[in-house]
């Protein structure tokens, strides 16, 4: 049996993530598991993190429908990518290229056959009325080919990576996670340039927070800052006990900046 993940911006207390596995379950009988649906509204490059985030752990066969559209019902192309043995279905907006190109050399093709779409198509839920059913008909064991034709052009996209600025690490906040803990665009691997031990300072716009350098959110006290290699090889930014979002005002998209706390600012 097949795995059908849905990812979305549409939230955990709307029924369209309910409406989008309803469509789905009358045409295939896959596994269904939900990303998440708490992807911050119009957030692409979130959705495209989550995605690629969770994509590689999926066994080979699975279909994928990721919705984050603030472009629905106008010219941009409904899309499906396949990389990797996996089967990307969304808008033609960026979302699903990071995560298709982490698992292989993507295939790119523009959804043209409405026979395999809910009738009538609204004009704000493509979701229901298109991705949806699409994913389901793949999951299925329908060709791509069957469902659409190799796409001239798409919208391309990458996680872009923070990096060293001088004697300070940049980045961009990519998710705050449910415990508030920052998840930036900073390669992990950058933080041992550092050495053992400094104490640091995290910029987001004018708030400051002061943490140390650590490996664990245990590293320091309750109340306290940590710098971290996360799960996913990003640098993370955590308060233990706490919410580093909430002491630095940030949200995905921000820019931040890491420093040695004897460097000043």
């Amino acid at each position: 049996m097949r795995l059908l993940t849905f990812l979305s911006d549409f939230g955990l207390d709307s029924p369209y993530p309910a409406a989008m596995k309803a469509v789905a379950a009358a045409i295939c009988d896959a596994r269904f598991l939900d990303i998440s649906h708490a992807v911050p509204r119009h957030g692409i490059r979130t959705g495209a993190y989550l995605l690629w985030s969770v994509a590689p752990l999926c066994p080979e066969g699975t279909v994928h429908c990721a919705v984050v559209d603030p472009g629905v019902g106008t010219a941009r192309a409904p899309l499906a990518v396949r990389a990797g043995g996996h089967i990307f279905v969304g808008p033609d907006n960026g979302l699903l290229l990071p995560a298709a190109r982490r698992l292989g050399r993507p295939e790119v093709y523009r959804l043209t056959d409405p026979a395999y779409w809910r009738h009538p198509v609204s004009a704000t839920f493509h979701g229901r009325d298109i991705f949806a059913p699409v994913a389901a008909h793949l999951s299925a064991g329908v060709a791509l080919e069957a469902v659409g034709a190799p796409a001239p052009d798409f919208v391309d996209a990458a996680l872009e990576e923070g990096g060293w600025d001088g004697p300070a690490l940049r980045g961009t906040v990519l998710w705050v996670d449910p415990f508030g803990n920052l998840v930036t665009t900073i390669p992990g691997g950058l933080l041992s340039g550092w050495g053992a031990g400094p104490q640091v300072v995290v910029e987001v716009g004018v708030r400051t927070l002061p943490a140390a350098l650590g490996r664990t959110f245990g590293d320091v006290p309750a109340g306290r800052a940590v710098i971290l290699e996360g799960s996913d090889g990003f640098v993370e930014i955590a308060l233990n006990r706490g919410r580093a979002a909430d002491e630095l005002g940030a949200s995905p998209g921000n820019p931040v900046r890491i420093r040695r706390a004897d460097i000043g600012s």
